[in-house]
């Protein structure tokens, strides 16, 4: 791949989920610099001592910014509040410009649990807020992005789904430390969204909207901190939330993004090979 230029963002409209924290937060901010009215959504409006961050203090640090931001408390496994979501996004700016599917399900038990302890509606659960969010966030964007001249869709997706292939990526590992990584309803369920990302992507073309896959890697977030503090997670390769979150931003306003539609990149890789510079 070679660098694009990258597009003036000044007065798009970005839909960010997941931005409460971690790097959905700090791809927001990034936006933000840049101009673009930013639509964040999450479930945790006002922090609590169980995990840092909250949509409150990154609306606060995005008016810092001097950037438009709307704050939309949301439950992705519920579909009425994604429609709510997409309208408030509607009203508020005019439509959307930029979906960032970013948000996952990674806390709770089943986290934990192996195939065999996995009960029926964990495993759904995690495919209503990795899969199906998605699903229906894009199909409720796609019309708006299509009347308003077309836009981009980036996905989060995770290494252990495969993105690679090998020799490229090693084989997956059961664990990390004292922290355990086979999670099947995680990587199933990630897993569809980027294959859902790769066949709709000739249709999404021909309306003008881009739909790129983005492999962060294991990131420096807030909970990857607490799991290497409780549970002995090796994050001896965790890159710095701002390497996701840059290559969001890229993605969203490279001159071309139909180079690389329907694929998915690994965030830290990609960085390094086309010499994105970091926001500071």
């Amino acid at each position: 791949m070679k660098r694009q230029k990258e597009l003036d963002l000044r007065g798009k409209v970005v839909l960010i989920t997941g931005a409460s924290r971690g790097m959905g937060k700090q791809a927001a901010l990034g936006f933000a610099r840049r101009g673009a009215n930013v639509v964040i959504a999450a479930r945790t409006v006002e922090a609590d001592e169980a995990l840092p961050g909250s949509l409150g203090e990154t609306v606060k640090e995005i008016e810092a910014l001097g950037a438009g931001v709307l704050a939309v408390q949301t439950d992705l496994a519920r579909e009425d509040d994604l429609k709510r979501l997409v309208q408030a996004a509607a009203d508020r700016f005019g439509g959307i410009d930029i979906l960032i599917n970013n948000a996952a399900a990674t806390t709770g038990e089943m986290w934990a649990k192996r195939f065999l302890d996995l009960t029926r509606e964990e495993w759904l659960y995690q495919f209503d807020v990795n899969t199906h969010a998605p699903f229906t966030l894009m199909q409720l964007a796609v019309p708006i992005m299509e009347a308003r001249g077309g836009g981009r869709i980036i996905n989060i997706t995770t290494g252990s789904g495969e993105v690679m292939r090998e020799p490229e990526e090693p084989s997956a590992v059961e664990a990390a430390g004292g922290w355990n990584l086979t999670v099947p309803g995680y990587f199933a369920s990630k897993r569809a969204m980027d294959r859902l990302g790769n066949v709709i992507a000739p249709d999404l073309a021909r309306r003008k909207i881009a739909v790129i896959g983005l492999h962060p890697g294991l990131v420096q977030t807030e909970l990857v901190d607490i799991r290497v503090r409780d549970h002995g997670l090796d994050n001896t390769t965790a890159v710095p939330m701002a390497v996701p979150a840059r290559m969001m931003v890229y993605f969203a306003a490279c001159e071309n993004p139909f180079e690389y539609s329907g694929r998915i990149f690994f965030a830290e890789r990609e960085l390094a090979d086309l010499r994105i510079e970091l926001d500071t």
